[in-house]
């Protein structure tokens, strides 16, 4: 691979002073055969994915040093053995999140600012820093968190807590929180939850990475994943050993046949919310996932990430209530509370408990028992519930907001997944692509946005802006702005 030294027009390659940078320690040629090695094991159809992923990743990591001149599409492309248009796709999309930038004839650079952030911190917490309007989904409103709540729990546990108490806790979890965490669970969510069989966590990725190795040790060596869904998912699960598997949606939930069709014996599913589709698995297609778990002798891992907040539509009950020993059911106060108290729940089948007890107490020999006491007060007062309610309400009025929002500044818009849930997908009309465009001028406005496309495989070829947009995080007021100030960026406010 080469960087060239005068325009990085796609004629670069014939200029004659291609190879200018070919020997720096910074340069292409010292990171070309990771990424062959990289892509020459991706599935075809995630390579633009993992393209992107490892030119994110030498940005930040230095490796590609700001001011960097990246080589033609062409030229990475026929190093890559790639098509060109899929190198083309993922230098537009980094342009659009800063992370490149580009000039009529004047080639692909990589950009300062990202770099210049990441010399300033090395917080590598999921923020959008500097942002003049955040839509980027995933956070509720951390301003809600109960703080004079639980302050007063706070010091009244501490005060009554045992000294014992303080020593190694069980690596299951605080009896305490595991049996407040087992009656909530069945009375919210419909799960069958025996507090013996419930193990207290670091969220839902600790559950995941757990899940994985315990799975791994069953011989298990693949995992079937939402097409779209969250792209954590992969990296997680990859950490354990498990080859991710993407299985495709329709507007019931996972396509009847993909998962037995990729010969995978484990699936991990959002029935209740998906994500990020907002579909709610249909009664149909949850009987079906899980007469396949039963047929290949596998099993259905639940994240039921935000089902406590729902609007317009009736309660969406857990998948693992209709069959606990085919389905591990995963959940935490990440969206409820706070992401920051890193504090989840597991329910697993009888078949893996053990060991996933076992792998829990040689990771970090269990959870703190002063915020796992903490949280038990607090749901066995009420505290929680009375949360619920106060965030529900908020969250419904910020929906109402955006929703509102966009039907002014960006009339046509088609709205979806809005029943529940903390964010929306928004189907732009045709006028207001192509969607890398759109990106572009977001970004350069401080519009921080996530498309659809992030998600997931599909490339539609219609060039309409599909986004998911997160609204818990802020206010109806700063919702109403961010709208117009992307209407205004993109010439149509």
């Amino acid at each position: 691979m080469t960087v060239s030294g005068t325009s990085t027009g796609e004629s670069a390659a014939d200029s004659g002073a291609a190879g200018e940078n070919e020997g720096d320690a910074g340069g292409p040629r010292s990171w070309a055969g990771a990424w062959d090695a990289l892509l020459a094991s991706a599935p075809a159809r995630r390579r633009g994915r993992v393209l992107q992923s490892a030119l994110r990743e030498a940005v930040r990591s230095g490796r590609l040093a700001a001011g960097t001149r990246l080589p033609s599409s062409r030229e990475l492309a026929a190093d890559l053995g790639v098509s060109r248009g899929l190198v083309t796709d993922a230098y537009e999309q980094l342009t659009a999140e800063g992370y490149l930038r580009s000039g009529r004839g004047s080639g692909t650079w990589v950009g300062d600012a990202v770099r210049a952030a990441a010399r300033k911190t090395r917080d590598r917490a999921p923020r959008t820093p500097g942002a003049r309007a955040d839509f980027v989904p995933g956070t509720p409103d951390l301003a809600l968190f109960p703080r004079a709540a639980w302050g007063a729990t706070h010091r009244a546990v501490l005060a009554r807590l045992p000294h014992r108490a303080l020593g190694y806790p069980d690596p299951r979890g605080l009896p305490e929180l595991r049996t407040a965490l087992a009656a909530l669970l069945t009375r919210r969510r419909g799960v069958v939850a025996d507090p013996e069989r419930l193990l207290v966590c670091s969220g839902v990725a600790q559950a995941m990475t757990l899940l994985g190795f315990a799975l791994h040790g069953h011989g298990v060596r693949s995992v079937g994943l939402e097409d779209p869904g969250s792209p954590e998912n992969s990296a997680v699960l990859g950490a354990a050993g498990l080859r991710p598997v993407l299985l495709p949606l329709d507007s019931q939930g996972l396509v009847p046949g993909a998962a037995a069709r990729s010969g995978v014996r484990v699936v991990v599913a959002t029935p209740a919310h998906q994500y990020p589709s907002g579909i709610a698995y249909s009664a149909a297609r949850r009987t079906e996932l899980l007469d396949w778990a039963r047929s290949v002798d596998g099993f259905v891992l639940e994240d039921d990430y935000d089902g406590d907040f729902r609007y317009d539509r009736a309660p969406v009950g857990a998948l693992q209530g209709l069959d606990p020993e085919r389905v591990a059911y995963m959940g935490s106060v990440s969206k409820s509370m706070a992401p920051g108290l890193r504090i989840g729940w597991l329910l697993a089948p009888e078949e893996l408990t053990e060991q996933l007890v076992e792998r829990k107490r040689t990771m970090d020999l269990g959870n703190p028992v002063l915020e796992q006491a903490l949280l038990a007060d607090f749901v066995q007062q009420g505290g929680y519930d009375r949360h619920l309610r106060r965030c529900r309400a908020a969250y419904q009025r910020r929906r109402d907001t955006l929703t509102a929002a966009l039907d002014e500044h960006f009339p046509g818009t088609e709205v979806s997944g809005i029943a529940a849930g903390l964010h929306i997908i928004a189907l732009l009309p045709e006028s207001y692509g192509p969607e890398v465009r759109f990106l572009a001028r977001a970004a350069a406005a401080g519009v921080a946005l996530r498309p659809l496309a992030y998600h997931g495989t599909a490339r539609p070829d219609d060039g309409r802006v599909r986004l998911v947009m997160g609204y818990a995080h802020q206010s109806p007021s700063d919702i109403t702005r961010g709208v117009g100030l992307l209407a205004r960026a993109v010439g149509r406010g």
